[in-house]
This record gives C-alpha cells, sequence and structure tokens, in this order.
C-alpha cells in the first residue's frame, strides 16, 4: 500500500541524509521525496512516499521520531489531505498537426504550454500523479523529449495540520 509521510524537520545540513540513509539501511524504498523551507526559516517540510504494509510503515514513523532532526511527523494517508505533483514534459512538435494536437491534450488536462521552439512545446501540467501518468499516456503516438516530475506535495485537509 501507498503511504505518504510529511515530516517537520530542523532546517539544518544533513538531516535529509539521515532521514534517506534511514531508509536505504533498513531496505524501504522511497517512490518520491520532497523537502523546502516553511514559514519558520529553522524547519523544512518534507513529504515522503513510500509503499509498504502497515506495520511496515508503522515501524518508518518509529525511526523517524526517534532522529533528532525529526520535529514532528504525520502520516497523511490514514486521513483526509490534498496531494498535488508538477511535471514539465517537452514533446516534438515540428508540424501543424502535432502542435494542434499537442496543445488540445495541454488543454484538456489544463496544461500550460510554457516554452515554445520550432520544433518543440514543453507543458507544465499539475495535478494528482494518476492525472500525470495519464497525460503521459495521451501523449503516446508524439515523441516526448523530456520529463521532470517534481514528486508529491501533500497537505491534511480541514483543520488538521501539520506544526509544533
Amino acid at each position: 500500500m501507498r503511504h505518504i509521510i510529511s515530516i517537520l524537520i530542523e532546517n539544518e545540513a544533513g538531516a535529509l541524509s539521515r532521514v534517506a540513509g534511514l531508509f536505504s539501511a533498513r531496505g524501504y524504498n522511497i517512490e518520491s521525496l520532497t523537502v523546502a523551507p516553511t514559514e519558520d526559516p529553522s524547519l523544512s517540510r518534507m513529504t515522503i512516499v513510500t509503499s509498504g504494509t502497515e506495520r511496515v510503515v508503522e515501524q518508518i514513523t518509529k525511526q523517524l521520531n526517534k532522529l533528532i532532526d525529526v520535529v514532528k511527523l504525520m502520516e497523511l494517508s490514514n486521513g483526509s489531505h490534498i496531494e498535488r505533483e508538477m511535471m514539465l514534459i517537452k514533446v516534438k512538435a515540428a508540424t501543424m498537426a502535432q502542435r494542434e494536437d499537442v496543445k488540445r491534450l495541454a488543454d484538456i488536462f489544463r496544461g500550460h504550454i510554457i516554452d515554445v521552439t520550432t520544433t518543440t512545446y514543453t507543458i507544465e501540467l499539475t495535478g494528482a500523479g494518476h492525472k500525470l501518468d495519464s497525460f503521459i499516456e495521451a501523449l503516446a503516438e508524439h515523441k516526448i523529449l523530456e520529463t521532470v516530475r517534481s514528486g508529491v506535495s501533500g497537505i491534511a485537509r480541514g483543520e488538521k495540520s501539520l506544526q509544533i
């Protein structure tokens, strides 16, 4: 099962590597990892997506809580939450027919064409991971030159929040 773990961590050198090291030392895979400073410059928020049984994720969260850099954590998958991912994708669009088709697909998926050359379009798309996957599938007949994905960012819905 897929799990999203959100962590408030001290914003200092080595904190990210200690968290990643915990996963690799125990043989757990990180599917996605995003990290950035919060409104408090001394803290960063890290969002990790991993897979495993409830028992495995419980073990992971207990180990994470033991790390000195971890201030607080919450498993977002346990409750109602919002998750988003951002993707930049560069597609070959040399002919007028290719350009029209790529633009139509970008519009359907509410993407934005952010760069145009004589032979390529670069599209920005934000949404849940399955939406981004569907967009890539929809582009199957087009040559995808490059894809960059940000990884999942998530937040709990309603009054529940991750704060100290």
